[in-house]
C-alpha cells in the first residue's frame, strides 16, 4: 500500500474547503495536474474514493466525511508545532486572516492596518469584511468578529465593544415627509432595512425590536449599503451610531425614546491557542479598540 505525507492531507482539505481543483492548486500555490496526483494517491493509500468528481466540483464522499476530522486534528497539530518554532525575536511571520462584519472591518480595522504592519512587517494579514459567519472550524478564518456569542463549539470569545444604534433619516426626506414627533408616527413612513433571508445574524431584526408593525420597504443586504440609501433619503433606517455620525445629511429620529445596544465578539478557534501570532494579532485589536476609546462607538465623539 502507498503510504501517504502531510501534504496528501494538505490537498485533501483544500479541496474540500474551495469545493474545486483549480482554485484548491491556486490556494496551495502548484498547479491542478500536481494537485490531482496528491489526491489521487492519497486515495489510493486509503483505499478509498474521497471526491465525487462532478462538473461542478468536488463534493465528498462517506469516505471522504470521515477523513475531514482527522485530517483537520493533523492540521491544527502542525501549525501549533510550527507555531512553537517561531523565534520571537524575529518577528511574527505567517499569515492571519480575520473575518468581520463590513462595517466593523471597513471603518476600525481597515485604517488600523498600517500600524499592525509597522508592528510586524514579516506578517501577512487577509481582511475579509463580508456580511456573514465564518467557520473557524472550517478555517475560513483565524480570528472572527461576530455579533452573537456562540452557545457552542470549542470557541474562544471575548467581548470587544458595545455599540449603539438609533433611527436615522435624510434631512431633505424629514423636509418632503415632515417630522417624525413620536413612535405612533413610525409606521407613516417608508422604511429601508435588511433582507430577511439574508440576514446573517438574528442582532439584525432592528424594527422587529421597535415595532411589530415595522417592515421594509427597501432592502439592502449590507449596512453600508443601507446608509447611502437613508443618506439619498430613500427612507428611515435603523443604522450604527458610528456610521450615521460620517453622514452630515443623517439627522437622528426620537433619540430620546429609541436606542438600541449590540455588542462585538471576538473569536479564535480553541486550537490556535498557541499560535503566537494569532494571539498577538487579538491583542493588537484590544489594544486598538482602547486607545480609540468608547466615543467611538456612541452616538456623539
Amino acid at each position: 500500500m502507498r503510504k501517504f505525507d502531510w501534504d496528501d492531507l494538505q490537498a485533501f482539505l483544500a479541496v474540500v474547503r474551495t469545493g474545486r481543483l483549480t482554485v484548491a492548486a491556486r490556494k496551495l500555490g502548484v498547479d491542478h495536474s500536481t494537485l490531482s496526483r496528491r489526491i489521487a494517491g492519497l486515495e489510493q493509500a486509503i483505499g478509498a474514493t474521497l471526491f465525487d468528481r462532478r462538473a461542478a466540483g468536488y463534493a465528498l464522499t462517506a469516505e471522504g466525511e470521515r477523513l475531514v476530522p482527522d485530517a483537520e486534528a493533523m492540521e491544527n497539530l502542525a501549525i501549533c508545532i510550527r507555531s512553537r518554532q517561531d523565534d520571537a525575536a524575529q518577528g511574527l511571520t505567517g499569515s492571519v486572516r480575520i473575518g468581520t462584519p463590513e462595517a466593523w472591518g471597513t471603518y476600525f480595522l481597515a485604517p488600523e492596518l498600517k500600524e499592525l504592519a509597522r508592528l510586524h512587517p514579516e506578517l501577512e494579514v487577509e481582511l475579509v469584511a463580508n456580511p456573514r459567519m465564518f467557520s473557524l472550524s472550517k478555517r475560513e478564518a483565524d480570528i472572527a468578529v461576530s455579533m452573537t456569542r456562540p452557545e457552542q463549539g470549542r470557541l474562544i470569545a471575548r467581548r470587544l465593544n458595545d455599540y449603539e444604534l438609533g433611527i436615522y433619516a435624510a434631512r431633505s426626506y424629514l423636509a418632503e415627509h415632515g417630522e417624525v414627533a413620536g413612535r405612533s408616527q413610525l409606521t407613516q413612513h417608508r422604511w429601508v432595512g435588511y433582507i430577511e433571508d439574508l440576514m446573517w445574524s438574528s442582532e439584525l431584526d432592528y424594527l422587529g425590536e421597535i415595532s411589530a408593525s415595522l417592515a421594509p420597504h427597501i432592502r439592502i443586504s449590507n449596512v453600508i449599503s443601507q446608509v447611502q440609501a437613508v443618506a439619498a433619503g430613500v427612507g428611515l433606517g435603523v443604522l450604527p451610531c458610528f456610521l450615521a455620525r460620517r453622514e452630515p445629511e443623517l439627522v437622528r429620529v426620537l433619540p430620546d425614546e429609541i436606542r438600541l445596544t449590540r455588542s462585538y465578539w471576538l473569536l479564535t478557534h480553541a486550537d490556535a491557542r498557541d499560535l503566537v501570532r494569532v494571539q498577538a494579532v487579538a491583542d493588537f485589536i484590544f489594544s486598538r479598540l482602547a486607545a480609540r476609546g468608547g466615543d467611538f462607538w456612541r452616538d456623539t465623539a
